[in-house]
């Protein structure tokens, strides 16, 4: 088989189809890597899901889903990116924690009040974005993704930040864009990592002295 045949069997781009629902054969497609359900008007996503084992990447974007599937858990493949943005989402099943090995999530554009738990036993992640949502605080748990570069929190109810943040020893990127905080932790000065910090549209923040610190140590610091 060539080389092309092969990749066109294995990935599946069902884009903006109008398709309402899944079609059951898209669940029996056990060998794709690779399935893009994006912009389809989605409502719920089928528990057969758990068939598709050899995901590498699931793109649930841009649909209307309230809820995912405890079977979403089960794809333990799952290891480049999982999509589930601009959604109706308030919270997922705790099964997505045993996505261990996934590098990129992103949740942003939902409407999750909090952080879920879940997220923080993905020990692989990179990168996490869950801007403009509803979040108001991070589980002190954050600081078991030691292994994240990226995270995003643009436009959310943040008032500050715990503490275990400093364990984000790998962490390149804070995006704090617009949220209402009032306080930061000290914590976040001794990442020996971070080069970006983004405090855009806060409005609300005394900043604290030792953000001079870190721009003297060359970390870009947005205000």
């Amino acid at each position: 088989m060539s080389r092309m045949a092969s990749a066109t069997r294995v990935h599946l781009n069902l884009w903006k189809q109008n398709l309402g629902s899944v079609p059951d054969s898209v669940w029996q497609r056990t060998e794709l890597q690779t399935l893009v359900l994006a912009d389809n008007g989605l409502t719920e996503i089928s528990e057969k899901i758990s068939a598709l084992k050899e995901l590498r990447m699931l793109d649930l974007g841009h649909n209307r889903l309230v809820r995912v599937p405890e079977a979403l858990g089960n794809l333990e493949g799952l290891t480049d990116f999982l999509y589930l943005h601009d959604n109706k989402l308030s919270s997922l099943p705790s099964s997505l924690g045993n996505l261990k090995r996934l590098r990129y999530l992103n949740i942003g554009e939902n409407n999750f009040a909090s952080l879920p738990e879940c997220l923080c036993a993905m020990e692989k992640l990179i990168e996490l974005r869950a801007a403009d949502n509803e979040i108001s605080a991070l589980t002190d748990s954050i600081a078991r993704l030691t292994n994240l570069r990226e995270l995003h929190l643009r436009n959310n109810r943040l008032t500050s930040l715990p503490e275990t943040v400093g364990a984000l020893h790998q962490l390149r990127q804070l995006d704090l864009r617009g949220n209402p905080l009032t306080s930061l932790p000290a914590s976040i000065a001794a990442l020996p990592r971070l080069e970006k910090l983004d405090l855009r549209w806060v409005t609300t923040l005394v900043s604290p002295a030792w953000l001079g610190h870190l721009e003297a140590r060359g970390c870009i610091v947005y205000r």
